[in-house]
């Protein structure tokens, strides 16, 4: 019987299975902790049109002859920024993030098309890496820069965890106690968008979404303490990354992106499932529990009916 440690040092004795993993697991986290805040906050949709905001950024980069991941960095968070000041209060509406969303889509089908047509001889893959993630394909630079930036999001995250927390649930209060609501939103948005620009590469602007909502989504249904689903959600996008990346590897068929955010999906589908089966086990602990009770009160009546006879 093979040793299973034999075989995790053997997959890791893979330098890009390294990479991947190092990189993966510092974008994971920073996706939980993100997500958590969207969910809570209801700007899912932010992410969703940060993703798309990302292929028009990277594209437009490629096609002026830029790394891509300028284009990620700058669009993202311009963006994120440009939808806060927009909306009250620095959180953007649902009509301000669809309208952003309509003219990006837009862009990002224009800058594809240059790209495609001038440029796209040298670099052929380049925008499928964008829109699909290319985590297996990082080199050691990159894996240390998304590890770096990562870890940048989550040091910032905690250090304005609690009056980000404290505006999200209350916002009048916390205004009226002196904290800087809109100071916060920008800067949330911010570490969103940089959040949605290093996780483009390893899932891809188009599974994105999925890696920051499934982990914080599941988190809420497990636990109603803030703290505790906070650090649950960063727990649970850790996982989907280790259990989508070795899936992968061990199912070469499997993209790692669609492996990843697969496993994300099921974590939640579980979560939400859960209620309904301890509400079951409770049904039927209480039947159990009340059969015998009513079976000796039916046995004491009919002894006190022979007793009457």
């Amino acid at each position: 019987m093979t040793n299973p440690l034999t075989g995790i040092a053997h997959t890791l004795g893979h330098p890009f299975i390294r990479y991947a993993f190092f990189a993966g697991s510092g974008v994971a986290v920073a996706a939980g902790l993100t997500g958590y805040f969207l969910v809570l906050r209801a700007q899912v949709f932010t992410a969703d049109a940060l993703s798309h905001v990302a292929v028009a950024g990277a594209m437009a980069a490629l096609a002026f002859g830029f790394d891509a991941r300028l284009g990620l960095f700058v669009a993202t968070t311009g963006v994120a920024l440009g939808m806060g000041l927009i909306g009250q209060r620095g959180k953007p509406d649902d009509v301000t993030i669809g309208s952003v969303f309509a003219w990006i889509l837009g862009l990002g089908v224009l800058f594809l098309t240059i790209y495609t047509r001038s440029r796209s001889t040298s670099n052929s893959t380049a925008g499928i890496t964008v829109l699909f993630g290319s985590v297996f394909g990082l080199s050691s630079s990159q894996a240390l820069l998304a590890a770096v930036v990562s870890a940048g999001v989550v040091g910032a995250l905690l250090l304005v965890a609690r009056p980000l927390l404290f505006a999200t649930v209350d916002e009048a209060v916390a205004r009226a106690r002196g904290v800087p609501v809109t100071a916060l939103g920008l800067g949330f948005l911010a570490l969103a968008a940089v959040t949605a620009a290093e996780a483009t590469q390893v899932v891809g602007a188009l599974l994105l979404l999925g890696l920051v909502a499934a982990p914080a989504g599941a988190a809420r249904r497990l636990t109603t303490r803030p703290y505790r689903a906070m650090w649950l959600s960063a727990l649970l996008g850790l996982a989907a990354m280790w259990a989508g990346l070795g899936l992968s590897y061990e199912v070469p068929a499997l993209p790692p992106s669609f492996a990843v955010v697969a496993v994300a999906a099921g974590i939640y589908l579980v979560a939400a499932a859960a209620p309904a089966v301890r509400r079951s086990a409770r049904r039927r602990r209480s039947r159990a529990t009340a059969a015998p009770a009513t079976g000796s009160l039916e046995l004491d009546s009919q002894a006190a009916a022979r007793t009457v006879m």
